[in-house]
């Protein structure tokens, strides 16, 4: 072969050949630190909130914990920062968390104009809300000239104001910066709908309404709320795990890769299987970590169903339907990028 052919191929093949990872300055410092600082709200049940013991429970918080035990190998290993909804922004733009895994709505103006990266998203909601049923509402569009209790700092606030102006109806927004003002306002009677998330709609109306029996929620969903964990620009590598370990959650799942049979299916013949427990081909080695990064995971906090299930399904007070956070390939839209 001349010697302008070799040199060409060589370029060719250095050029297909898979870069080395590097560890990332913001998981160096976790490493450092021996802790992942995560940003979780104030207290929403089933996605993150401190039960009497002062442990913290939910969705977002088990996407910290298994992010833990993937980078440093201990699920337990994270330090909790409870974070208003004003506050969430700055506090990971300023280094103050690692992470922020706080039922946020992951929307363009977020993406892109705060210096954020979102990776992924972990659960699908929209906004609703919720009447005291002696009002004989039935549904949104009767609320006309209404007084609307919301929470200030959110796409809450912007959404209510949107489907008032398409709607021509008059809506008057009453704003609160805190989510326990926001509740003790609505049932005192100052407004006569509250409206956020109807995930957490179905908590508020089961456990902070003084008779459940007595309020209801609407049936129309005025906004999409795709929620899930962002973290700053400027570190791909840290985004990177992240990202991947998400999607690793979805896709245990699908695999049938439990908590319980982590270890179990080690011997299983199949190559996703063994891809994804780190028996076959090595995926650690592209994000920087070990080969089991992803067994960690799985291993400290379950596959995404067991955590939905746990945390705001069948298992919990919740008990919301899957819906569109099923599987793909379960009448949902759940899908995990390929891990291969």
């Amino acid at each position: 072969m001349p010697p302008a052919f070799r040199l060409l191929a060589a370029a060719a093949a250095l050029a297909l050949a898979p870069l080395p990872a590097f560890a990332g300055k913001t998981l160096d410092a976790i490493k450092s630190r021996g802790q992942l600082a995560c940003g979780v709200s104030t207290g929403v049940i089933g996605f993150s909130a401190a039960d009497s013991q002062g442990q913290w429970k939910g969705l977002d918080v088990d996407v910290c914990k298994a992010i833990a035990a993937a980078v440093l190998g201990d699920p337990n290993k994270v330090r909790w920062v409870p974070l208003s909804s004003q506050q969430r922004f700055t506090a990971l733009q300023s280094g103050e968390v690692d992470i922020l895994s706080r039922n946020t709505t992951w929307s363009l103006t977020r993406d892109a104009g705060q210096g954020l990266h979102f990776a992924g998203v972990t659960y699908y909601d929209g906004q609703g809300f919720l009447v005291a049923k002696k009002t004989k509402v039935s549904s949104a569009k009767q609320l006309r000239n209404a007084e609307v209790c919301v929470q200030s700092g959110t796409t809450t606030e912007k959404n209510l104001a949107d489907f008032a102006r398409a709607q021509g109806i008059k809506i008057k927004p009453v704003v609160f910066d805190k989510f326990e003002a926001s509740l003790k306002a609505f049932f005192s009677g100052r407004c006569q709908a509250y409206t956020t998330d109807a995930s957490a709609l179905a908590f508020i109306r089961a456990k902070e309404a003084p008779n459940p029996d007595d309020y209801q929620v609407l049936p129309e969903l005025i906004s999409k709320e795709p929620l899930g964990p962002a973290v700053r620009r400027g570190d791909d590598e840290w985004f990177a795990i992240v990202k991947w370990t998400v999607n690793a959650l979805i896709e245990a799942e699908e695999l049938g890769i439990t908590q319980a049979r982590v270890d179990s299916l080690k011997s299983s013949a199949d190559p996703s299987v063994q891809r994804f427990l780190g028996v076959g081909e090595d995926l650690g080695k592209n994000l920087g970590l070990d080969r089991n990064w992803a067994a960690r995971a799985v291993k400290a906090v379950g596959n995404y169903g067991e955590i939905f299930n746990r945390n705001l399904g069948a298992e919990s007070p919740l008990k919301l339907p899957r819906g569109l956070n099923a599987q793909w390939n379960k009448g949902g839209i759940l899908y995990a990028l390929p891990l291969r």
